[in-house]
């Protein structure tokens, strides 16, 4: 049975007698934590609010990326350009239309398909299934893949360099938590996965080592008749997450896993009510990014505790100082705070610090560092 021996925090100075609630009046709490929300923290009560800069030099800082205007129209996703990336996680972006007249097979990792935008149907050793806009396709290793595009598709991939993505540990909430296993789809050895056989050319591109392999076969080597075992490509849409809520506490974004693999997570926020306690706080919190890099994709809504960030759009916020919300959201989280939040984005938490590639340094947003610099609140 889990269990958890009772052990007290220090406590020093005028501080709340819980997190994230109930304030000392004034102040603004900073959670400084280990492990990605998981390890030991401690919360500390400013007399500013710890995004409250007016000037920022050096490397280190929050980024903005626009993945809207990367060139990344492509008729291979192995050609799609690499954004960010570190030993475990490569993050590209594709956009394509119309159906690939090859297969692809990743040999360096697994990879996690987002769905942005588009719908159209997926093939694969496994069978056929359709996919939409909002869909993870997670696609194991060695995994023979293409797309028949039926709208114009935008996809995130996230590939797992190191290991298997796996499912978080649900513990005391029970495995049909988040969202039930049941809701996972598999592909299918349907009607549509039989016509799509044929005796003509096919190419199969394999990425290895980041080098591609080009092997040509004089049929399609997706001609699999049967199968049976638990490795296969899955399915999962967000709109079958309902979400961890609490009306009197600001869950965490680990709150919100849908994926684990080595070295980071992938988390999903859906539409959920805002707390309704009156002194909880409503807003995400301010908090160190003390072992993790934050990596934030906003899929669709309105990003509530962000300014002037778009659908499609990617913040970075590296390891190193406190973000939060911005000044404009926390004060009308004081003022007139909303009772439900329309919004939808995945976030890559990752262990090891997260290299800014080309593609993505050449959508950076300059201004987003400064985009906290507004009067303090009173």
């Amino acid at each position: 049975m889990s269990r958890k021996w009772i052990s007290f925090p220090l406590r020093e100075g005028d501080c709340s007698r819980q997190a994230h609630c109930d304030f000392p009046e004034g102040t603004y709490e900073r959670e400084m934590g280990r492990e990605g929300f998981f390890g030991p923290t401690a919360h500390l009560h400013h007399k500013h609010p710890p995004t409250g800069w007016i000037d920022w030099q050096g490397p280190l800082r929050p980024h903005a990326f626009d993945f809207n205007d990367i060139a990344s129209e492509r008729d291979c996703p192995l050609e799609a350009p690499l954004t960010l990336h570190n030993a475990e996680m490569k993050l590209r972006v594709w956009k394509t239309h119309g159906a690939m007249r090859h297969l692809v097979r990743n040999a360096d990792g697994d990879d996690l398909l987002f769905i942005h935008e588009g719908a159209g149907e997926f093939f694969c050793d496994f069978g056929h299934l359709s996919y939409r806009d909002g869909d993870y396709l997670v696609i194991p290793r060695g995994t023979a893949w293409r797309i028949e595009a039926r709208e114009p598709t935008f996809m995130l991939l996230i590939e797992s360099s190191d290991g298997a993505y796996q499912l978080p540990d649900k513990g005391l909430l029970g495995p049909q938590a988040i969202f039930d296993p049941a809701v996972l789809e598999h592909p299918r050895l349907d009607e549509a996965f039989k016509a799509q056989q044929d005796e003509s050319t096919w190419q199969l591109r394999i990425k290895r080592r980041n080098q591609v392999s080009t092997v040509t076969y004089p049929y399609n080597p997706l001609d699999v008749v049967g199968w049976h075992g638990d490795n296969c490509v899955v399915r999962l849409n967000w709109r079958d997450i309902r979400p961890l809520m609490s009306h009197r506490y600001h869950l965490p974004p680990s709150a919100h896993t849908t994926f684990v693999a080595n070295g980071f997570v992938v988390c999903t926020f859906t539409p959920r009510p805002v707390e309704s306690d009156p002194g909880a706080l409503k807003v995400p919190f301010y908090h160190n990014n003390d072992d993790y890099d934050e990596v934030l994709f906003y899929h669709r809504g309105n990003f509530f505790s962000r300014d002037n960030i778009e659908q499609g759009m990617v913040t970075l916020h590296p390891c190193g100082f406190p973000h939060g919300p911005h000044p404009k959201a926390l004060q009308k989280s004081l003022e007139n705070p909303a009772t439900f939040v329309e919004e939808v984005a995945v976030m890559i938490d990752t262990r090891r610090a997260l290299e800014i590639d080309p593609a993505a340094a050449q959508v950076d947003v300059p201004e987003y560092v400064n985009s906290w610099r507004a009067p303090g609140l009173t």
